[in-house]
């Protein structure tokens, strides 16, 4: 019996996933809507949300945003996903997710919430690369910003060539 590939569309199709508008795809897995509410300044979030999220070859980058929240990412499979983050002192830190422990990419890491993050999908054979994103308080819209390339840039002037990399044209 010839075992037959997953693809970037079976992901999707499999786990029900939709266009993320930073890029790749996503769908809400969890949110604690048996707790209450946690009073933010932006309003009542939950004290917990999760996601899948997915980068494909047609939908490689997750690009520049911020968001208010502390975020987990958990690996699960396919190629190794890069992050870039602007930390507050514009420092740029990087580092890869997947499964080569051995080779120091990482199966699970923390985002502290009030940090530039950008992600893409390296080459590899899958086609695609699959997280989870544990986000406390809860994940809202009102609380991301999606990164403005000229903003980010005259903001961070040593990271030019990589934002105009991970985020979208303003014009």
């Amino acid at each position: 019996m010839v075992e037959r590939k997953t693809t970037a569309t079976d992901v999707i199709d499999t786990l029900g996933l939709e266009p993320h508008v930073e890029g790749g795809y996503f769908r809400r897995t969890y949110q604690s809507d048996h707790r209450d509410m946690l009073t933010t300044a932006g309003g009542p979030r939950y004290l917990m949300t999760s996601i899948y999220y997915l980068l494909t070859e047609q939908s490689p980058v997750g690009q520049f945003h911020f968001n208010q929240s502390d975020i987990l990412h958990f690996f699960h499979l396919g190629d190794a996903i890069e992050y870039s983050l602007i930390l507050a002192d514009g420092s740029l830190q990087t580092l890869v997710m997947g499964s080569d422990v051995l080779a120091g990419q990482h199966l699970q890491f923390h985002v502290p919430g009030g940090l530039w993050k950008a992600s893409r999908l390296l080459h590899g054979s899958n086609g695609f690369g699959l997280i989870s994103e544990a986000v406390s308080p809860g994940f809202d819209f009102a609380d991301m910003e999606m990164g403005n390339r000229q903003k980010l840039t005259a903001q961070f002037p040593q990271h030019r060539i990589l934002i105009e990399k991970l985020t979208r044209d303003d014009d």
